[in-house]
């Protein structure tokens, strides 16, 4: 009884000092992906306004109590429409990094691994992809598959394959020669083993942090396709589309500020909640 009622406090006191460690631009960048994450979620709890729906009598009008962004040039509410576009640039990000993870990580597993003609060649592929400016591949990619969202986060996860495959073999290469991998050899274990239970496990510690940070990419590179009209057309709210609208209006300038400072700051949470993430332990 003794020994449980002592061990209690040291636990509570781990927990207190893990909090600690979290810096204020982390929580504060934590807090604010929460807001746009639930924004995305649930967007009718965050505003009353219909976005694609507007009053005539109220057009351009600036930001107040009553529009917090303003409003368009069809008097729509520029806060309900940053708010319900925030599902479609967090689901097509989402998608990005998806394709960019999975695939990627497959190609560098298998590369690091293997090692020999499968490597050189899986490795010349990944120098192609590297080779290709992003965004130009991602306009090509977009272009020949539709312009749609999702067809621009198909082509923003296609791109950030190479990223991730490279980061992967590297980390692969390094784990394979570890110690511990080397004494699971000694032990009798089977190669796709050692691969499944020690391997993987070890070199996907770097992929975390990139697949954030590369979430912050996906969203500038998708807003940017959206912007150049490869994205849904109207009435749709993507981020980069609300830019868009804005630029034909410089005399209103809140309806590019408005989604413009909300993309960059999502992209800056994002950053620094991945530089956090790839801190010593």
């Amino acid at each position: 009884m003794t020994v449980a009622t002592l061990s209690k406090p040291t636990v509570d006191a781990s927990r207190v000092t893990a909090l600690r460690r979290v810096p204020p631009t982390v929580a504060v960048s934590l807090l604010w992906l929460a807001i746009i994450v639930a924004w995305s979620l649930a967007p009718g709890l965050f505003t009353s306004h219909d976005p694609a729906a507007g009053v005539p009598t109220e057009k351009l009008l600036g930001p107040g109590a009553a529009h917090w962004f303003g409003t368009d040039d069809l008097g729509r509410d520029l806060f309900a429409r940053v708010v319900h576009g925030s599902a479609s640039s967090v689901s097509s990000a989402l998608i990005s990094v998806a394709i960019g993870v999975l695939a990627g990580s497959l190609i560098g597993l298998l590369a690091g691994f293997l090692e020999g003609w499968v490597d050189t060649v899986l490795a010349r592929l990944v120098d192609v992809l590297l080779a290709i400016p992003g965004f130009l591949f991602a306009v090509v990619i977009v272009s020949a598959l539709g312009f749609r969202t999702v067809n621009a986060a198909i082509a923003t996860g296609v791109v950030a394959v190479a990223v991730f495959a490279r980061v992967m073999r590297a980390e692969v290469i390094k784990v394979r020669k570890a110690t511990f991998v080397e004494a699971s050899y000694l032990q009798g274990g089977s190669r796709w083993q050692i691969l499944l239970t020690h391997i993987l496990p070890n070199a996907s510690r770097s992929i975390v942090p990139l697949a954030v940070l590369q979430f912050g990419v996906a969203i500038l590179v998708i807003a940017g396709l959206a912007f150049l009209g490869y994205g849904d057309p109207p009435p749709a709210s993507d981020w980069g589309r609300l830019v868009a609208d804005g630029e034909k209006f410089p005399f209103a300038p809140w309806m590019i500020y408005a989604p413009a400072a909300v993309i960059v700051a999502t992209v800056l949470a994002l950053n620094r909640v991945s530089r956090w993430l790839r801190r010593p332990a």
